[in-house]
């Protein structure tokens, strides 16, 4: 049995995978995990655990919304932090060290990234989460095993950020921009499925797992707004403004390309159990039968 220890309580990925492995494999795996808030992680015995899968961090923001002052807690969580850990656990003798990375470090402005596009963060948050990943890489030998996961938007019930705003919307609207795009998504079941077999299997390096299917934002809105039993339009008639300030921060957040080559995110086994179309229907399935338990209880 796979001892597996947590670093960072209280995280979606964390707490989803924790889940995720008790749910369907057990037998095969034990999981931990600690909190990294204050310093008490230090006095943690690592020792015994065949891989620190490490998750604590300070999640993406909108730089120009950060004062410059909070730019060093980036810094100081997303790399410092991670380095120390991963030093900690080279130390007590674990086999394994994963870290979640992002796509992210390729900046934003990448329409399409490949084996070929070198890393190039455009904010401080893509830049911490770089740091991070050459500090650990640079602890790796035949010992201490280091992978860096560099996943593109991770959703499912219960994320947040890009997915949850666009499900609210989906709700909301009647209307939606019929819009083509293409983008790397990865459902949240999928993302633990594969960082399983990268533990199962004893990974080193770095990976960039994404869903079989790059997703149109005006499709997944519509697929939401369908699982939800609402009907919503989508159509051309605001494509001429979004084409116009398609280099807006906003607009490319929203409508713009940004996807891994298909053949970056092969692996010799499938992670992708989940359909994005049953992802979505997933998602939405379970808010809607958490809602209706919190419905019946407040009829009591």
């Amino acid at each position: 049995m796979k001892r597996i220890l947590i670093t960072g309580a209280n995280s979606y990925i964390g707490t989803s995978f924790e889940k995720y492995i008790k749910k369907n494999y057990a037998n095969g795996f034990s999981v931990d995990t600690i909190d990294m808030i204050d310093g008490s992680w230090r006095k943690y015995d690592f020792s015994g655990y065949d891989t620190v899968f490490h998750v604590a961090g300070i999640a993406h923001s909108d730089a120009r919304k950060v004062a410059q002052e909070e730019k060093n807690k980036y810094y100081e969580v997303n790399t410092h932090l991670t380095v120390e850990t991963a030093k900690k656990a080279k130390f007590a003798g674990v086999k394994q060290f994963v870290f979640m990375s992002s796509i992210i470090v390729f900046g934003s402005k990448n329409k399409v990234i490949t084996h070929t596009t070198e890393p190039n963060p455009d904010n401080f948050y893509g830049d911490s989460k770089l740091q991070a990943d050459i500090g650990i890489h640079a602890l790796e030998n035949e010992m201490f095993k280091v992978v860096s996961i560099r996943p593109p938007m991770i959703y499912g019930y219960g994320s947040i950020g890009n997915y949850s705003i666009m499900a609210k919307f989906a709700k909301k609207t009647p209307v939606f921009p019929k819009y083509n795009n293409k983008r790397s998504m990865l459902y949240i079941e999928n993302l633990c499925e594969f960082l399983k077999l990268v533990i199962d299997n004893e990974e080193t390096g770095y990976f960039y797992p994404q869903n079989t299917e790059y997703v149109n934002t005006s499709d997944m809105v519509y697929r939401i707004a369908l699982s939800c039993g609402k009907n919503i339009i989508l159509t051309k008639l605001f494509n001429p403004i979004i084409w116009m300030f398609r280099n807006h921060k906003i607009m490319r957040k929203v409508f713009g390309d940004m996807y891994y080559e298909q053949g970056m995110s092969k692996y010799k086994k499938d992670y992708n159990r989940i359909s994005y179309e049953d992802s979505i229907e997933r998602s939405e399935k379970f808010e809607k039968s958490i809602n209706a338990c919190f419905s019946s209880l407040d009829d009591r």
